[in-house]
């Protein structure tokens, strides 16, 4: 997998002042970017997050899900840590897209959950991919991560392309009434780390 690297421009945000870098994927034509504080280089695992875009909870504010509160967690360890990288990738909805997500709520509403919903749509229950961290890693010579993540998959992902995953820094961050099944369904279908 190949991305070509486009440009970067300095991202000031209340957790401090990031560099956000973007790429673009050669084969899909996909636009991803990374967010990176500090000093990467090094020896020392990076504090890292994986987030795939959400826009009904990254922008929207929406309390269907935990997504928007596990981004600014991720931003504001990072800040805190004074160096570390997020990899915000764009794969809408587990993979499946901005209006298939919209639909996938449709079925919600009707006593879906959010496996059953995208399985009902033909999509598996998570279709995204995790192969175009490689490059992205690969440009800022990432090899060892302190990974955020409450989904063992993206571990798994990581440790297939070879780099070194040495803790697991869970992110329980977001929980409502709102949002009760959705969470549970997440650690019961598909294994996330419960707290």
């Amino acid at each position: 997998m190949t991305v070509n690297f486009a440009a970067s421009a300095l991202l000031p945000t209340p957790w401090g002042q990031f560099t956000i870098y973007g790429f673009e994927d050669v084969e899909t034509g996909k636009e991803h970017v990374a967010l990176a504080l500090g000093d990467l280089a090094g020896d020392e695992p990076l504090l890292c997050r994986i987030h795939s875009e959400c826009l009904t909870g990254d922008c929207l504010f929406s309390l269907r899900c935990d997504c928007g509160p596990q981004l600014q967690c991720a931003m504001e360890r990072v800040g805190n840590a004074g160096r570390g990288l997020i990899l915000y990738l764009r794969q809408e909805g587990r993979g499946i897209g901005l209006l298939n997500k919209i639909r996938a709520y449709a079925l919600q509403d009707s006593g879906a959950d959010t496996v059953e919903a995208n399985v009902q749509l033909g999509f598996d229950p998570d279709s995204r991919e995790y192969q175009i961290c490689k490059p992205m890693l690969d440009f800022f010579k990432v090899k060892r991560v302190r990974l955020m993540t409450n989904n063992p998959r993206k571990v798994e992902a990581l440790q297939e392309m070879g780099i070194d995953v040495t803790e697991i820094v869970p992110i329980h961050t977001g929980a409502n009434p709102h949002n009760e099944s959705y969470l549970s369904v997440k650690i019961m279908k598909l294994g996330h780390i419960k707290k």
